[in-house]
This record gives C-alpha cells, sequence and structure tokens, in this order.
C-alpha cells in the first residue's frame, strides 16, 4: 500500500477567481472596474474584501453571480470556478438554479432587495417553493424557522410583515434568513451593517458567524470598516482601483501590512491612547483622491497617493507577487526587499 492512503490533500478551493475583469462600456470611455482578479474561497471559510468606495469590490460580487448589468457592463474575461464549474461558462437556467439556492448575497441596502409589496414570509417561502420544491405550507413554516433562527422576535407574527413594518436591523436579518433558507455554500455579504447602529452591526456580526457554524457556509464579507473585519475574516483581499493589491491572513496583514495602501488604510483608524498636545486625536489620511476609472494613471495605480514612491511606481504596473504563508503584495518595493514572484 503506498503513502497516497496516508497523506491526506489539501481540498480545492470551494471557489476560485482567476484573472476575472469586467469592463463597463460607456460614451466616456472603459472602466476597469475589476481588472485582473484572482483568489480563492475555501469551504466553511470567512473571506474579507476591503478597500475604499470604486475600488471594485460590489462589482466583484456581482461578477460572481452574473449580476453584472449588460449593457453596459460585462465579464469579459478570466474564470469563476464554483466547485470545478465555470460560472461564466453555465447557460442562464443553471445560472439561475445556482443563484440563491448554493450561493446566495445579502445586498447593502435590505429595502432595494426586499420587494415591498409582498410579506416577508411570502418572500422566504417563494425562495423554499422555487429552489427545494416545498409545498406552500410547508415553505411558509420554515420561513417561520428562518426568521426564529436570525432572533427575530415572535417570528409566527412577523412572518406576515411588509418590508417598510421592520426596523433597519430587523429588515437585514429578515435579508439573511432569506439568503440562508436553502443553506447556501457561499454567503456574500456587501456591506451588510453599514446603516446599522454600532450595537445592531455586533448582532448582526455575531448572527452571520453563528449560522456559519451552523450551516458550515463559507462567507465572503465585503467592507471598508477594517473594525467589522478584523473580528469577523480569517483572510483578507485588498483592493485597489480594480486590482487586488494585498493579500494575506488577517492576523498577518493587521500585523504588518506590506502595501502603502493597506498601511495607510491601517493608519487612518483610531487608535487608543494615542492623543495629542490638545487632547484629541488626529487622523492619519490617505493623501489625495481614487483615481478614475476612465483616467488611471501611467504604472502604479496607487503611486500619485503613495509617500514611497520612487521612478519605476510611475513607470510600470506592478504584478502581484508571493511574500510567503499564502500572502500576496502588488508594490515594487516588495520585490526590492527581498520578496519572490509568485
Amino acid at each position: 500500500m503506498g503513502n497516497s492512503d496516508s497523506v491526506k490533500s489539501t481540498p480545492p478551493p470551494l471557489l476560485c477567481l482567476q484573472s476575472v475583469k469586467t469592463y463597463f462600456f460607456t460614451i466616456e470611455g472603459t472602466a476597469k472596474a475589476v481588472d485582473d482578479v484572482s483568489f480563492t474561497l475555501n469551504k466553511g471559510e470567512t473571506l474579507g474584501l476591503v478597500g475604499e468606495s470604486g475600488c471594485g469590490k460590489s462589482v466583484t460580487a456581482l461578477s460572481i453571480l452574473r449580476l453584472v448589468k449588460t449593457p453596459p457592463g460585462n465579464v469579459v474575461g478570466g474564470k469563476i470556478l464554483f466547485d470545478g464549474t465555470d460560472l461564466l461558462q453555465l447557460p442562464s437556467e443553471r445560472m439561475k438554479a445556482i443563484r440563491g439556492k448554493r450561493i446566495a448575497m445579502i445586498f447593502q441596502e435590505p429595502m432595494t432587495s426586499l420587494n415591498p409589496v409582498y410579506t416577508i414570509g411570502d418572500q422566504i417561502s417563494e425562495m423554499l417553493i422555487v429552489h427545494e420544491g416545498l409545498g406552500r405550507k410547508a415553505g411558509w413554516n420554515r420561513a417561520v424557522e428562518m426568521l426564529a433562527k436570525v432572533q427575530i422576535p415572535s417570528p409566527e407574527k412577523r412572518v406576515h410583515d411588509y418590508p417598510h413594518q421592520l426596523s433597519g436591523g430587523m429588515r437585514q436579518r429578515a435579508m439573511i434568513a432569506m439568503a440562508l433558507a436553502c443553506n447556501p455554500e457561499i454567503l456574500i455579504a456587501d456591506e451588510p451593517t453599514t446603516a446599522l447602529d454600532v450595537t445592531v452591526q455586533a448582532q448582526i456580526i455575531d448572527l452571520m458567524l453563528r449560522l456559519r457554524d451552523e450551516f458550515g457556509t463559507a462567507i465572503m464579507l465585503i467592507s471598508h470598516d477594517l473594525g467589522v473585519i478584523a473580528k469577523t475574516v480569517e483572510r483578507i483581499v485588498v483592493m485597489y482601483a480594480g486590482k487586488v493589491v494585498e493579500e494575506g491572513s488577517t492576523l498577518a496583514v493587521f500585523d504588518g501590512p506590506k502595501h502603502p495602501y493597506t498601511q495607510g488604510l491601517f493608519k487612518s483608524l483610531p487608535r487608543i491612547g494615542e492623543r495629542t498636545v490638545a487632547g484629541r486625536q488626529r487622523l492619519q489620511e490617505i493623501q489625495g483622491i481614487v483615481p478614475s476609472l476612465f483616467e488611471l494613471p501611467e504604472g502604479c495605480y496607487f503611486h500619485p497617493r503613495c509617500p514611497e514612491a520612487v521612478a519605476v511606481c510611475r513607470e510600470k504596473l506592478p504584478e502581484l507577487i508571493e511574500t510567503g504563508n499564502g500572502a500576496k503584495v502588488r508594490c515594487h518595493l516588495a520585490r526590492e526587499n527581498g520578496e519572490k514572484k509568485g
């Protein structure tokens, strides 16, 4: 008997993006919203996708689910492998069967995602009727169960409510209940706590993690809030101007960010105990603004805002290089510091 029986092979990632490119074609020109983006998501893993507004986080999520509005947008290149199958090559009907059942998404603002003319119970049970083949009564009973799981009080009553009758936190819980109703393998959460107060934010995050542990669902959390990211995810992908600029474990990225952009994000966070002479803490901002996707600078896209930029940064776009332990960074200075190309 060979050694192969005693050695466990690493299972392939549940989701694998390979050089995905999503462009928007307009009269102003071509906006490369997602440009050559690659990363993986493993079964049961929590992954954070972070960056400023307009960096391509949400478009990446919509590309995975093939929800980019065409025209003007289109996924023009790459592969999105889900359980080994390229989602970009699937017929529309097969993609519809995956969307909502095997890959679900919580959108940033529930009121734009929930139908205002149907009750919460109708909307959750409809998912179960379509994807799970349940009857109307069984679907309704399951909707009540899901509302109970997301800790909505009196679920048997709330199931009859319309979206406008729920508070912001309850609407977000209802969205989570709907997303998890079919026990998906992947849950994509796009800024799920942005419009909520801090106390409710913490409750929603704790709820998502508890349900992840219960259902074994992999979570991709899209956020610009590094505080939320720090206590939620195991691995971080940092995006800037449509490209991945850094990737690594949460601990490694928080302890020693390698890209100047990531370093700038952390320097802009308030820190306990650090105060100026006047008794107030002065936050360090990243100078400049995110470049227009229609007029990206030559070389590294971050160089106009980078305090460490040198000549090569203004001339050549850096490649994503490996820095060890699965971490990656897109920076010329990282290579000069002895890192190796991936």
